[in-house]
């Protein structure tokens, strides 16, 4: 009787425990599936606090995508590998709807146990618990990141990231028929911040192709603009061929550093020396390497405040400085940033001189960021320039051509410059989304005798000739006009809508005006709407203009004028008029 009372208690118990292990799986059923209700497939993260929150990163994907929304303040994002921050990022991480998304890469992280520690800004947001914004929902894993193109207002024949923000060119190099464009870029965000060098290669300065970042931020700061120099003679002991980026490293000091590529520009490994050069201002940037051949050594220049510093080396990691430039010469109006400095010969003579370039960063001849530059001799240590110390030259007097740099080694003798096509007053604000900001076409510098002074020549590059299609009578939305002009007339670019972009050449005054007033879509900024002039001489003028969907380029053919403006028309310009004696031609480029 005892052991079947045994039996019976056991058989009992038994029932119970399944019974309790039924009831458990029911709750952890429940409890999953209210989760993915709740988080989102995959995403279940933990909320701390009020602004603070931890997620278990899932990285057999290869992305994490993260909504942005861009009217909200920046929250801090880190990845936590084994104990250690692997990398942090600003975001603007969605608190109701996503304005697009930016993909968080994890492969470096595959396998590995990743966390994800997320500090919610408070402010720019209307709901208060952190638990109940939109990102838990919006957040998602994926093996894909679309990047094709979804903006109506992308250029066609001008560089632009594939998405996020874009200013400064940096890094420019040719080598091996390659010309090699690296820039400030924002992986995770289509406003500034992040500021990492991406990276885009062309055979032909027109038609670009992405590659992946070069560099990214690490201990010592963001990565600013600065250059590259191939290493051919293996000065630097990294072998010959070697590729040497110089940076800024921007942490709580601007320092500059350097990184090295064995395998063409496409990744880069750390200089264990870094810094290489530290300084005494706060605004101490954007190194710009430059091959001394009188002295036999590299030369570097950078900005320093509002004045230029130089420094040389034998082998491009050690450098002393040399000499200084900038106090009581040219234009003052904002911060000095992105200089170059490039030997040139001086066309149809025996003489070289030395451009001085200087990127300032307000006070442009129409307001804002603006390009001035500098023509003189240099023995290493001192610059000396022609003319006053007072006299401003601008390189394009436009509002829209700022961070103006050249490639080192670019082929037969030539010096090509890329800009930033933007500025400062406004660049924030444009109205795209999934990529801000574009470069500008390629230009070739060159130094003429011009009424006794040297002056600089800035053309389109003769690959813009190479890009033309024949010629057609209906406006295209990217295409180039020559005009020929004799005396005053005026250009007018018009669409459907009512908007209008002219441009007017006044011979007795001697200007060319740029009126944007009625151009663009109304909510960029009063700074936007504007009309912009530069000097024109002569009394015959043929002009080169570049239109593409959001800009345009103007040169005159002696190169003495450049002006250069971003435009958003709500829609495409399809009717091309002109007052005057004008002849134009249009020439389609893809």
């Amino acid at each position: 009787m005892p052991r079947i009372v045994s039996l019976v208690s056991r058989k009992a118990s038994a029932a119970s425990r399944i019974v309790s292990l039924v009831t458990e799986a029911a709750f952890i059923l429940l409890f999953t599936l209210m989760t993915c209700s709740a988080w989102g497939d995959e995403i279940a993260p933990s909320v701390l606090s009020g602004n603070h929150a931890m997620l278990r990163l899932n990285t057999a994907h290869k992305y994490l995508l993260l909504p942005v929304e861009e009217r909200t303040d920046n929250d801090r994002l880190t990845v936590i590998v084994g104990g250690r921050a692997e990398q942090t990022l600003n975001v603007r991480l969605a608190t109701t709807k996503a304005d697009y998304y930016v993909p968080l890469e994890l492969s470096a992280w595959q396998g590995k146990d990743a966390l994800l520690d997320l500090h919610i800004s408070g402010s720019g947001r209307d709901v208060k618990a952190l638990s109940d914004i939109a990102l838990w929902k919006l957040l998602k894993y994926s093996d894909t990141f679309d990047t094709s193109n979804r903006e109506r207002l992308r250029p066609l024949y001008h560089h632009t990231p594939l998405y996020g923000w874009m200013n400064d060119p940096n890094g420019m190099f040719y080598a091996g028929g390659k010309w090699h464009l690296y820039y400030q870029y924002n992986p995770y965000g289509s406003l500034w911040e992040n500021m990492s060098w991406g990276h885009a290669v062309s055979s032909d300065l027109v038609h670009w192709k992405e590659e992946p970042i070069a560099l990214r931020p690490d201990a010592l700061g963001t990565v600013f603009s600065g250059s590259c120099v191939v290493d051919s003679a293996n000065v630097s002991g990294y072998g010959a061929g070697a590729v040497l980026a110089f940076y800024t490293a921007a942490g709580e000091s601007q320092t500059q550093c350097v990184a090295v590529s064995r395998d063409g520009g496409m990744t880069f490994t750390r200089y264990p020396g870094n810094p290489v050069i530290t300084g005494d201002v706060p605004d101490f940037r954007d190194p710009k390497v430059f091959r001394d051949e009188e002295r036999g050594r590299w030369g570097l220049v950078l900005a320093a405040g509002q004045e230029v510093r130089f420094y040389a080396s034998e082998d491009l990691l050690h450098w002393r400085e040399t000499g200084r430039f900038g106090k009581g010469y040219g234009s003052h109006g904002g911060v000095w940033e992105c200089p170059d400095m490039v030997r040139m010969k001086v066309r149809g003579t025996g003489e070289s001189k030395w451009l001085l370039i200087v990127n300032i960063g307000d006070g442009g001849p129409n307001g804002g960021s603006a390009t001035q530059y500098f023509i003189g001799d240099f023995d290493g240590s001192r610059f000396v320039p022609e003319g006053r110390p007072e006299d401003v030259h601008w390189m394009d007097y436009g509002k829209d051509h700022y961070a103006t740099v050249t490639f080192s080694g670019a082929p037969d003798g030539r010096h090509v410059a890329l800009a930033w096509m933007s500025n400062w007053q406004y660049a924030n604000a444009v109205p795209t989304r999934q990529y801000r900001s574009a470069n500008s076409i390629a230009r070739d510098l060159s130094l003429v005798k011009r009424d006794g002074s040297t002056a600089l020549c800035v053309e389109p590059a003769p690959e813009m000739l190479r890009a033309r299609k024949p010629a057609t009578k209906q406006l295209t939305t990217a295409c180039e006009i020559t005009a020929a002009l004799r005396g005053s007339g005026t250009i007018t670019f018009s669409n459907a809508g009512g908007e209008n972009l002219r441009l007017i050449v006044d011979s007795k005054a001697g200007t060319i005006t740029l009126d944007r007033t009625r151009s663009a879509i109304p909510a960029i900024n009063d700074r936007y709407a504007s009309r912009i002039t530069a000097p024109l001489s002569g009394g015959r003028y043929n002009l080169r203009l570049f239109l593409d969907r959001t800009s345009l380029e103007v040169f005159d053919a002696d190169g003495t004028m450049a002006m250069t403006n971003i435009i958003f028309p709500t829609a495409p310009y399809t009717d091309l008029s002109v007052t005057g004696s004008v002849k134009t031609r249009i020439y389609p480029i893809d």
